[in-house]
C-alpha cells in the first residue's frame, strides 16, 4: 500500500485513565460517537475500554458501573502498531486479531493515535477494505461451548 499508519490514524483520541469511573467512560463513549477508548496511566498505554468490556464484563454480570473505576474491566493486553509502520501491516494486525480499532503507540509505549477501520476505509481500495472486514468480522470456528 506504501501508506503509514500516521497518515490515517486519528491523532487526538479521546482517553481515560485507570481511575475514570465505568458510567464516565460510557458517556464519553456516546457523546464522541467512539466504541473504544484507550486507558491511559500518565502518557502511557495501560489498555482499552470498549463498549462490548463494559456490557459483558460489567453489565452482564450485575455490577454497579457507576462507581466502578475502569481498570477493573479494561483489557490490559492490548495489540499496538507503530505510527511509522506500512498500513497493510496494520491490516493484517487487525484482521489476525478480529480488532476493529488498534492503538498507536511509540518505542516507549506512549499512544500517538489510534487507527480504525472506518479510518483505513477512507484511504484503501474498496477490496482491500472488503477483505479485511470480512477477516475482522470472520466468525470464530469449531463447536461452541458454555
Amino acid at each position: 500500500m506504501g501508506t503509514k499508519v500516521r497518515d490515517v490514524m486519528s491523532d487526538r483520541p479521546h482517553c481515560v485513565s485507570p481511575e475514570t469511573r465505568v458510567v464516565e467512560a460510557a458517556e464519553l463513549m456516546e457523546r464522541e460517537d467512539v466504541g473504544a477508548l484507550p486507558v491511559l496511566e500518565g502518557d502511557r498505554l495501560a489498555g482499552m475500554i470498549t463498549d462490548r468490556d463494559i456490557a459483558v464484563r460489567a453489565v452482564a454480570k450485575g455490577k454497579d458501573v457507576r462507581g466502578m473505576p475502569v481498570r477493573e474491566i479494561a483489557t490490559k493486553d492490548v495489540v499496538t502498531v507503530g505510527p511509522d509502520e506500512d498500513l497493510s501491516d496494520a491490516l493484517q494486525v487487525m484482521a489476525s486479531h478480529q480488532v476493529r480499532r488498534i492503538p498507536v503507540v511509540d518505542d516507549e509505549n506512549r499512544l500517538v493515535g489510534v487507527v480504525s477501520q472506518a479510518d483505513i476505509a477512507l484511504e484503501a481500495k474498496e477490496k482491500t477494505v472488503g477483505r479485511v472486514v470480512e477477516d475482522i468480522s470472520k466468525p470464530p470456528e469449531g463447536p461452541r461451548g458454555l
